[in-house]
């Protein structure tokens, strides 16, 4: 399925953002690897048929990312661990900063896949970010690895280092595409 050029909305109501983490150091094991929800986003992918055209843009509020997930660990993930999660995510990982996503250039693969170029401001900082776009099934979905030192993020670590979340996370979207006419 290719897409037709006009001008695509996603955002929570249609799709999701998610960021998955993994853990690691010597006390791994009593770690969970997290799935996280960002709750407040949008995106506007604009296909023209000049390809240098086409443009992807996106803005995600800080401070809506939500625990769902936590697998591994000696225990399950419960409320309380979960809300202290949220909030050292909130207050000393991401700052409440502007997170906000920019194509420099979006090309079709010619394979129902879109590859996507472009920066990525996160933390105050900004770094490129590719990934490509698969369109499938009446779906978007495509995955980028963002690796948090690259924006000065100091990934999170517990037990006196034992216990980190590790540097790349992979944030992951998955949107259902709009039956019918864009407007274009």
């Amino acid at each position: 399925m290719t897409l037709a050029p006009g001008t695509y909305a996603f955002g929570p109501a249609d799709a999701t953002l998610t960021v998955h983490t993994r853990k690691g150091g010597a006390a791994a094991k009593a770690g969970h690897d997290l799935t996280i929800e960002v709750t407040d986003w949008s995106a506007t992918l604009t296909l023209a048929d000049d390809p240098a055209a086409s443009a992807l843009e996106l803005t995600a509020d800080a401070n809506s990312l939500t625990v769902r997930e936590g697998h591994g660990g000696m225990m399950a993930l419960g409320d309380e661990e979960t809300a202290s999660i949220e909030q050292s995510m909130r207050d000393e990982v991401l700052k409440g900063t502007p997170i906000a996503y920019r194509s420099s250039r979006v090309a079709a693969n010619g394979d129902d896949t879109l590859h996507v170029d472009g920066e990525l401001e996160l933390n105050g900082r900004r770094a490129p970010v590719a990934f490509d776009l698969s369109v499938a099934d009446g779906r978007l979905r495509g995955a980028a690895t963002v690796t948090q030192t690259a924006f000065g993020m100091k990934p999170y670590s517990a037990l006196f280092g034992t216990l980190k979340v590790l540097d790349d996370v992979r944030v992951e979207v998955d949107a259902a595409l709009p039956q019918g006419d864009t407007d274009g």
